[in-house]
């Protein structure tokens, strides 16, 4: 019993910390230009990782509704919409979860990690095909 306690723990703690370093605050950027385009908060939320944006630079873009979105994100403000949902700690990683595109309403399959130099990377999935992005935290 005592090792099953002790197991426990350690995966709590376990993703805890992996949790801590991805949480906070990131800038996005272009994929084509490399501009710095929003601030995305990551947070914690019974036990998943989510993002939601709470920042966009380009002041003509802030009152944008996300109208190719589907679902319950359909025509709601981009400027506070969760993009990242449901993610859970695998290993280094972070999975299982989602992006959405608020530009074209797509959704991916997601990976998130920190990497070495502290820059995060964001790695959207369709089937076998990627697209990655590595975003910046927020001092």
């Amino acid at each position: 019993m005592k090792k099953i306690s002790l197991i426990v723990t350690i995966m709590l703690f376990s993703f805890s910390a992996g949790a801590q370093a991805i949480l906070g605050q990131w800038k996005t950027v272009d994929d084509e230009t490399g501009a710095k385009k929003s601030i995305v908060e990551i947070y914690k939320k019974d036990g998943k990782v989510f993002g939601k944006i709470i920042e966009i630079f380009d002041e003509k873009k802030r009152a944008n509704l996300c109208v190719k979105c589907e679902g319950a994100d359909y025509n709601k403000p981009v400027l506070g919409l969760d993009i990242i949902k449901d993610m859970v700690k695998d290993d280094e990683y972070f999975k299982e979860g989602t992006v959405v595109d608020p530009q074209n309403g797509k959704v991916y399959d997601l990976r998130l990690g920190v990497m070495e130099d502290g820059t995060l990377q964001v790695r959207g999935y369709i089937g076998f095909f990627y697209s990655t992005q590595y975003w910046e935290r927020v001092k």
